[in-house]
């Protein structure tokens, strides 16, 4: 898919589609999971500048997810009204981005990770140029990735490694050298899945 997608078409996209929640378990029907559990809730920011999606890769010496790229974001905190003003706080804190100069757009459909979090991804709308900086002890690089690329599903595939003693699936969509896989992956899926072609 070459052709520019505007931000306008995106948000009707997600107001057309209906609603439904992914997980890091869609691909893994045979992993049984505990009834009753508890999701812890967090948020990322899915923010796009220009024509490109801000991305983060997390530094190498973390303890969860070392070396990950992942999109701006974290656990809610009991100071945060919702799930927009975590990814905004969160975004601020590991890449520099100050609230002002985003737009929320909207909500995609919950995301559960494998981590026990349910994971709200924002959608929102970097209103000018920015110059991102690093939280020293948690990002090792913030880079960016065109739109048209993450909204193309012939970019995606489908792929697996042993985790926890099994075979788990899960969904990518590389890009130059950085391999977006996993909840990341999944997430941006939910929004290509959206536009139609």
């Amino acid at each position: 898919m070459n052709r520019k997608i505007d931000l306008a078409t995106l948000v009707t996209a997600m107001a057309d589609c209906p609603p439904r929640p992914s997980s890091d378990y869609e691909l893994n029907p045979e992993i049984l999971l505990p009834e009753g559990r508890v999701l812890k809730p967090a948020a990322v920011l899915i923010g796009v500048v220009g024509d490109a999606v801000v991305l983060t890769k997390r530094a190498s010496h973390l303890k969860h997810h070392p070396g990950q790229i992942a999109l701006p974001g974290g656990k809610l905190d009991a100071s945060d009204a919702d799930a927009a003003a975590a990814a905004l706080r969160e975004a601020q804190e590991e890449i520099g981005l100050v609230p002002s100069a985003v737009k929320i757009l909207g909500a995609l459909p919950a995301h559960e990770t494998v981590t026990g979090y349910s994971v709200s991804p924002i959608l929102a709308h970097i209103t000018h140029e920015f110059q991102a900086i690093p939280e020293a002890g948690e990002v090792a690089e913030v880079f960016r990735v065109p739109m048209a690329h993450l909204l193309d599903p012939a970019n995606y595939r489908i792929e697996a490694r042993r985790w926890r003693g099994v075979r788990r699936r899960y969904f990518v969509v590389p890009y130059g050298p950085y391999y977006i896989w996993g909840a990341t992956a999944r997430i941006l899926k939910s929004l290509a899945d959206r536009v139609p072609q």
